[in-house]
């Protein structure tokens, strides 16, 4: 009997979908096998640097120096730390003691940036930390990572697109609830839709997809005029200010020491934005000479002018009548009496958070891109546009989900829900520098001893923070502090650091990882409920993609890879100066 073209269209269309079905669920029959084989898989610093990147077609350019990486870094955190949380954090949480917050936050992020600084001279790509923790504890804790902080970028940066809009209508002297359009029938704190900060996000993902270079220019010419903007505003504030203001109308610490720390869990993520610079990693011209000076040099000017601004507003006015909105405007025009100074702040306010997302949203699109190249994505996030040497798709999907929170979430449920991600980042990034110090590769020598130390001053830390936290006897503070130090002190003497960076590296190891891993631990057990039930959630929504789709996805890639090596080589074997030249990357490294 003949079969007709259309049926035998029909079937052969049949056949190919059951072939598809019957592949999937055996792939899937398979994710045990598969599971065991990925989650442990390390990629070597070389990988990273040629294979891996290769993936994304074309290179990204390399435009940037050292001066740029400053005004990035600079530009990153300043917008969103003192516009954002200050006046909200003195009011309730921490009183005229906030600038002791930053303070505390500001050791924490400049003692996690000397960690990143030498992963990133070492490792120049631009995945940041899930590059970092995929080199040393293999693909899940890197993806892990590198998901809860893109969660954090998008969270931040619509929490800051939010508080543009408030600054904007300060500026021109109206209510900013008149320029949001209320909805009926959606939740209290998702029924006000913000078009302003839309509209910023969206112009903002149109700039970074033309240029980085064009971007960091633009980014360059506003971080400077704010940091002269942030030292009008000091110079006012302690003028018009008054000591008094300090210790009325309950004392430097109303809500006591317990305050002062837990308001420095909260500003943390005003610290989100030097990470943004070593993602840069890839555009820039000399990174091992610019990378150190750029984040640490960002960290360092940040932390100053962070404490010094809290400070002045803390000045200006008491902290029982500070706005929790637009704070800096209302200090100025109701408390100072200078209604023009008012609007300049909110003017100067609205130009930080610009330059604050132009550089969040850089490094966003950067850490997708990367993880797109290991295929634990979609691949066409990973792809990088021939012209313009950005990754075009990843920039543009984030600043649509960026957008779509920033339209709907009141600004202070998007504040409870961010800093956990980030802190657990960096406390990973601080234990894999130890990991990569004092463990030998290639035999796994100190191995179990560098883990056992990590695992034992982790514990501590832990144990602290609870005792902190749950209000217990003084004893046990001294027990599990004391306990830290000795645990460091004797793991110096007894373990021998088998590797040492020639280009830079972090010195006094390891008590500069141990210090940050302490503080971060500590920061992330004064955050809010909110914070770990969004961070549960979301880990495990992860978690299963990462079952479902990203195990498949690497262990298909990785099979592809192989079979391509073998045709080669079956082909035409490879002499070993050939072998050579195809290992080479034009990366300039000292």
């Amino acid at each position: 009997m003949s079969t007709t073209p259309t049926e035998f269209s029909s079937s052969s269309c049949f056949s190919s979908s059951q072939n598809i079905f019957f592949k999937y669920v055996y792939s899937l029959s398979q994710t045990p096998h598969k599971l065991r084989k990925r989650m442990l898989a390390t990629w070597t610093p070389d990988e990273e640097l040629n294979q891996v990147r290769l993936r994304s077609g074309s290179d990204m350019k390399r435009k940037l120096q050292w001066h740029d990486l400053i005004a990035l870094g600079v530009g990153g955190m300043l917008g969103a730390g003192v516009f954002v949380t200050t006046g909200r954090v003195a009011h309730q949480v921490s009183g005229p003691a906030v600038f002791i917050s930053y303070i505390v936050a500001g050791v924490s992020a400049l003692l996690s940036s000397l960690c990143y600084t030498e992963f990133s001279v070492n490792i120049p790509v631009a995945g940041g930390a899930f590059s970092y923790l995929r080199v040393t504890f293999g693909e899940f804790v890197g993806y892990f990572a590198g998901l809860n902080i893109l969660m954090e970028y998008v969270l931040s940066n619509a929490a800051i697109a939010r508080s543009f809009t408030e600054y904007l209508c300060t500026t021109v002297g109206v209510d900013p609830n008149s320029w949001r359009v209320e909805v009926d029938g959606l939740a209290e704190g998702y029924n006000k839709m913000d078009f302003p900060a839309v509209a910023l996000i969206l112009v903002l993902t149109l700039c970074l997809c033309h240029s980085t270079k064009e971007s960091s220019i633009l980014n360059l010419i506003m971080t400077v005029f704010h940091v002269i903007f942030f030292c009008v505003i000091v110079i006012a504030g302690f003028y018009k200010g008054s000591a008094k203001n300090l210790i009325q109308p309950k004392g430097l610490t109303p809500f006591g020491v317990k305050g002062v720390l837990d308001g420095s869990a909260i500003v943390y993520f005003s610290y989100i934005g030097y990470d943004s610079v070593s993602t840069t990693a890839e555009e820039i011209k000399n990174p091992s000479k610019s990378l150190p000076i750029g984040i640490i040099g960002s960290v360092a000017i940040v932390s100053v002018l962070y404490c010094l601004m809290a400070l002045a507003l803390c000045v200006l006015v008491p902290y029982n009548q500070i706005s929790d909105t637009a704070s800096f405007a209302f200090a100025f025009e109701k408390m100072a009496g200078w209604r023009w100074a008012g609007n300049i702040v909110g003017a100067g306010a609205c130009l930080g958070i610009i330059a604050s997302l132009l550089v969040a949203m850089l490094g966003q699109a950067r850490y997708l891109c990367v993880i797109g190249r290991a295929r634990l994505v979609p691949v066409w996030l990973a792809k990088v546009h021939p012209s313009t040497g950005t990754p075009m798709n990843a920039t543009v999907f984030l600043g649509v989900c960026t957008a779509s929170i920033a339209l709907f979430t009141e600004l202070n449920i998007v504040l409870e829900m961010i800093s956990i991600g980030t802190l657990l980042v960096f406390y990973l990034v601080a234990n894999a520098l130890v990991y990569r110090r004092y463990v030998d590769t290639n035999n796994m020598s100190n191995s179990l001893s560098t883990l056992v130390f990590l695992l034992l001053l982790s514990s501590s830390a832990i144990g602290f923070s609870m005792s902190w936290k749950l209000r217990e006897q003084w004893w046990s503070l001294a027990l599990f502090g004391s306990a830290s130090i000795i645990i460091t002190a004797f793991f110096q003497y007894m373990v021998p650091s088998i590797y040492r960076p020639s280009i830079w590296s972090v010195p006094l190891m390891p008590w500069p990882a141990a210090t940050s891993i302490f503080l971060n631990l500590f920061l992330m057990t004064s955050l809010k409920k909110k914070s770990f039930q969004r961070f549960g959630i979301w880990a495990g929504v992860i978690i299963l993609f990462y079952m479902f789709y990203g195990v498949h996805s690497t262990y298909s890639e990785e099979e592809r890879d192989q079979a391509r090596v073998s045709s080669h080589y079956q082909v035409s074997p490879p002499s070993s100066s050939s072998i050579q030249q195809e290992s080479k990357v034009d990366l300039q490294l000292v």
